[in-house]
């Protein structure tokens, strides 16, 4: 006889790898300078997705050149993949679909604002993982 049975688990996350399809790329601000249709300037980017490495803990960008500072107000809507990283560097959770609200506070989903400094930390950064909770 089967039985199937719901367990919680608690996991150590420590990364944010959000991989997200960026509409507008010219609406960056890099190094006080307006970025191009092509996002030549903005760090970050892989082919047509902007794919930053995010500490949960710090808002620091793993593959962020330090010395570069940028402003993103980025439109994504539903077009992101976002994944917890465990510390050991397993993932925890995949969510496709809007923008999580720690991403783009102001966004209501749609969008990716954020700020980050010459250091590679995102400016305000509040870290917020309700957007995983996958008891829905």
């Amino acid at each position: 006889m089967k039985f199937e049975m719901m367990v919680k688990k608690t996991f150590d996350a420590e990364l944010l790898h959000a991989s997200m399809q960026v509409r507008y790329w010219e609406a960056a601000v890099v190094n006080d300078e307006r970025d191009d249709e092509d996002g030549s300037l903005i760090p970050c980017r892989y082919g047509d997705l902007w794919t930053p490495y995010i500490e949960l803990e710090t808002g620091f960008v793993r593959n962020w050149p330090l010395g570069t500072r940028a402003k993103v107000h980025y439109k994504v809507c539903d077009a992101g993949v976002y994944t917890l990283i465990a510390r050991d560097g397993t993932t925890i959770v995949v969510q496709e679909g809007y923008v999580p609200r720690m991403l783009g506070p102001e966004g209501y989903g749609d969008y990716v604002i954020l700020e980050i400094d010459a250091d590679g930390v995102i400016k305000n950064w509040k870290p917020d993982l309700a957007y995983f909770n996958t008891d829905d």
